[in-house]
């Protein structure tokens, strides 16, 4: 659990740069929900980090420029009984965040035209169909 965040390949968060508060959750727990601080909120601050390139840092603050605030990210977990568990679960989800906010562009379409083939068989089927309504209204 303590320790770097393995986000993907070549990019680790380093611990000191993950912070996180816990507070009483609202979900389940039966007795010991009011006595335990299992909700976990992870904060990770995307301006000031080193963890990530420049070209990765404005990529990722472009993509997630809704979800800051102030340049901090922040997930919570309170879907488990165990703080343990909400902190491997907002781990997970600030990894899977990151990463897709990190992940280079899709490549651009590249612009075909259709076949000769492809045409005839689309123009052959609207003037079937032309026909067909055409014998219906009793024209010829």
């Amino acid at each position: 659990m303590p320790g770097p965040l393995h986000v993907r390949g070549s990019v680790v968060i380093p611990e000191a740069e993950l912070g996180w508060r816990f507070s009483r959750s609202s979900g389940p727990g039966g007795q010991g929900v009011n006595t335990t601080d299992s909700r976990v909120e992870l904060s990770f601050n995307v301006e000031t980090t080193t963890a990530l390139g420049p070209a990765l840092r404005t990529r990722a603050l472009e993509r997630l420029a809704s979800r800051l605030h102030d340049g901090v990210l922040t997930v919570a977990a309170s879907e488990h009984r165990s703080q343990l568990r909400n902190r491997e679960a907002a781990e997970i989800r600030l990894a899977h965040l990151i990463r897709e906010a990190i992940a280079p562009p899709p490549r651009r379409r590249r612009a075909t035209k259709p076949s000769r083939a492809s045409v005839e068989r689309r123009l052959t089927a609207k003037r079937h169909r032309s026909d067909v309504k055409r014998l219906r209204r009793g024209e010829e």
